[in-house]
């Protein structure tokens, strides 16, 4: 029993722990903008459930920390709701009330009597903060850690496969896919999971000849050990580069920002592109997860570090330095999931104050009403889909019984 409880701990603690550090930066995204423009704030949360620490500043700002670690939110004075969902009657209501008590213009100190261009500043800039932290993350370890180049040398070429019939042979050099030149096997692999069923153009060195190579990837189900039951596509290449073609690159802190704004790029393009297949009927969606597929991720990354660093000291430094990559990850697909022009969503709000700024009025609150219920279901439903997924991919009746076994 110790044994399945000790096996929960380590895939629940380490998720809530990195999700609850992703979205208090979100949050705080949130809070910086909105009291540089002087939004009076009532509360920011860390957590949920009763608080277990609370202290009211000299701005009248409660902050608290909950005993539930699964996220936080900052609640603007004013708010009707936790999701600051304006209802029409009640901003009137608590316009005329301001007025009574406080006279004339108290009601410009609240979020939903700001200009439209303020919001909207305010509510981007969560997701923005979530850019930020993870460019932080990536610049930081990429001036303490350096980078490893590993070039894209192939060290086998599977019999019969796509990559077998293209014509690859072992000790061939990769240096562009589809036209553009890449540096790291890491590039080719992203393309060639991103293109199931779509021919790539390979560009290789083979000793003093450069060839054109075409391969189709094409799509296997694996048992991965961090991720679970995946479906990737292959085209049957182990790639495997010597010591002669590594390349170590240490960066300085301009760099190191560049470096990560180019990391945070490139995970947005890959999930732009990944996106636009599933909408043209190229993918299926089933590498969406929810939060039961990320417990699963962080879970299985934390065992898989303690298990390579018998050494305690050497297990948390691994450790940490694994869950703080995760949350750059992570806090790129919260930021971009919060940027979907889904109402209840901050890219939902972003369209109303779009639709706001183009028209000179709000949307009606019967629209608002029915957009709002529209997006809580949309919203509930990619949450059922992207358990679904999770679902699948662990193999959950598997994992559960080895959790009491």
């Amino acid at each position: 029993m110790l044994g399945a409880l000790g096996q929960v701990l380590i895939y629940i603690v380490p998720f809530l722990l990195v999700l609850t550090f992703i979205v208090t930066i979100h949050e705080l995204g949130h809070f910086l903008v909105a009291r540089a423009f002087g939004v009076k704030v009532d509360r920011f949360a860390v957590g949920f459930g009763k608080a277990i620490f609370s202290r009211v500043d000299r701005h009248g700002i409660e902050w608290r920390l909950g005993w539930i670690p699964a996220g936080g939110y900052v609640k603007f004075s004013g708010d009707l709701d936790a999701a600051s969902v304006p209802d029409q009657a009640g901003l009137a209501e608590l316009r005329q009330r301001l007025i009574a008590e406080k006279g004339p213009g108290a009601e410009r100190d609240y979020f939903h009597f700001k200009p439209v261009w303020q919001r909207a500043l305010i509510t981007v800039a969560g997701p923005v903060a979530n850019f930020i932290l993870a460019i932080v993350i990536f610049a930081a370890t990429f001036m303490a850690l350096g980078d490893v180049i590993m070039p894209a040398r192939v060290a086998q070429v599977q019999e019969g496969s796509p990559a077998a019939l293209a014509g690859f042979q072992p000790g061939d050099l990769i240096t562009g896919v589809n036209g553009r030149t890449i540096q790291s096997g890491s590039d080719v692999t992203q393309t060639v999971m991103l293109s199931a069923g779509d021919p790539v153009r390979f560009t290789v060195e083979r000793g003093a000849q450069t060839l054109e190579l075409v391969a189709t990837p094409e799509r296997r189900t694996e048992d991965d050990a961090v991720a679970g039951r995946i479906k990737v596509a292959r085209i049957g290449l182990g790639l495997g580069a010597s010591r002669a073609d590594i390349r170590y690159i240490r960066y300085g802190p301009i760099e190191a920002v560049g470096a990560g704004v180019r990391q945070v790029g490139s995970v947005l393009s890959s999930t732009l592109t990944y996106l636009g297949r599933m909408v043209a009927g190229r993918e299926s969606g089933d590498q969406f997860s929810g939060p039961l597929g990320i417990a699963k991720v962080s879970g299985s990354l934390t065992n898989e570090v303690v298990k390579a660093s018998p050494d305690p000291k050497a297990a948390a430094i691994n450790l940490s330095l694994t869950l703080v990559r995760l949350a750059a990850i992570l806090s790129i697909g919260i930021g971009f999931l919060n940027l979907l022009p889904i109402p209840v969503l901050d890219g939902g709000h972003l369209l109303f104050y779009g639709y706001e700024a183009v028209a000179r009025r709000p949307v009606s609150a019967r629209y608002q009403e029915i957009g709002y219920r529209a997006g809580l279901a949309l919203l509930a439903g990619f949450m059922l889909f992207a358990t679904w997924n999770d679902l699948q991919k662990l193999n959950i009746f598997q994992f559960l019984g080895g959790l009491v076994s």
